[in-house]
């Protein structure tokens, strides 16, 4: 069988070339969302707010655009092609998917989320923060994972802007870095402590004693003077003499505990150790400042839920884990029955 013949007068009908979605202007789509629903140029131009002559420059662009005429005069007026009458319902199904997709805010769950997040910090603030947001993960996001890691200053901007790192906890001021954003976490002081047993030390702790005793400080890079030694300069004091220096927070107060030692550290820090190791507890003879603990991002994750959700937990966590070291305190200190 024979394929019917075309006549010589007859030309195939044009194909739509292929579209390139990176030239053509957005707004033609919602003209043509318009003209499809109204099938009338000047109600079409009142619907999207476009001057009649403007939507019949739109139907003329999307006419080449598509290769088709769109909308074309009937015996009532303008009647949709074919070609028209497909593209309709696809196309208010995508522009409804796309303004759905630039009004909605991604979404966040911690009841379901299995998520890890990384910390970057000190082992004193991991002491002091790290008990009460697990306390709040077991609770609020079970299936969240936490990596802890030694916060390095040379690395940890960079590491916040890729994304490697979620959070770094340190201690104020902020090292320089482009898109650090910073939250004030809580404001920490000093104590001094010594083992209950100390043979000097026993109700008081004064400066000239204080002087006299030999100290440990806690250094991470094993060298330098602290907050002391500079209020002693300040002051036209003697020197102290520091016997020992410790690169860690946590092995501080083990040390004082078996040496005759004296350690000047933060409050938070001696508190969660104070009774398991017996420590005598004096505030300092000497004025000292107080120092911010802040949590640093990269402006990046600024508006993402998960790191909202992060902070907010991490900020929660400082009255969380005060909040168990006074009932702590309480549990031990209270009177047997």
């Amino acid at each position: 069988m024979h394929a019917p013949m075309r006549r010589a007068h007859e030309t195939p009908a044009p194909s739509p070339a292929e579209v390139d979605l990176s030239g053509i202007n957005l707004n033609l789509m919602v003209a043509l969302d318009a003209l499809l629903h109204e099938v009338h140029v000047t109600r079409a131009a009142a619907r999207v707010g476009l001057t009649q002559s403007a939507m019949s420059h739109a139907l003329a662009q999307l006419r080449e655009l598509l290769g088709d005429a769109l909308l074309i005069r009937g015996r009532g007026g303008m009647v949709l092609t074919p070609r028209a009458q497909q593209l309709a319902a696809p196309l208010k199904r995508g522009l409804a998917e796309l303004r759905r997709a630039l009004r909605d805010e991604p979404s966040f769950e911690p009841a379901t989320t299995t998520r890890r997040f990384t910390v970057a910090t000190r082992d004193f603030f991991g002491s002091v923060l790290l008990p009460g947001a697990l306390e709040l993960l077991g609770r609020e996001a079970p299936g969240v994972d936490l990596s802890v890691l030694h916060v390095d200053s040379n690395t940890f901007s960079s590491h916040l802007e890729t994304g490697e790192v979620d959070l770094a906890i340190i201690v104020a001021p902020v090292p320089s870095g482009p898109g650090l954003r910073q939250q004030k976490l809580l404001t920490e002081d000093f104590v001094c402590v010594v083992r209950k047993d100390h043979p000097t030390v026993r109700r008081k702790l004064d400066l000239d004693t204080y002087l006299k005793l030999s100290h440990i400080l806690i250094s991470p890079k094993g060298d330098g003077v602290g907050a002391v030694d500079l209020a002693l300069a300040q002051r036209g004091l003697p020197p102290r003499r520091i016997a020992v220096r410790v690169p860690y927070f946590l092995i501080a107060p083990l040390a004082v505990s078996r040496s005759d030692h004296v350690l000047t550290a933060p409050r938070r820090l001696i508190a969660a150790f104070r009774d398991a190791y017996e420590l005598q507890v004096f505030p300092p003879p000497i004025p000292l400042r107080p120092f911010d603990i802040l949590q640093v991002w990269h402006e990046r994750f600024d508006g993402d839920p998960a790191h909202q959700w992060l902070r907010g937990l991490v900020a929660r966590s400082v009255n969380t884990g005060s909040e168990n070291t006074r009932t702590s305190r309480r549990v031990r200190r209270a009177p047997a029955s």
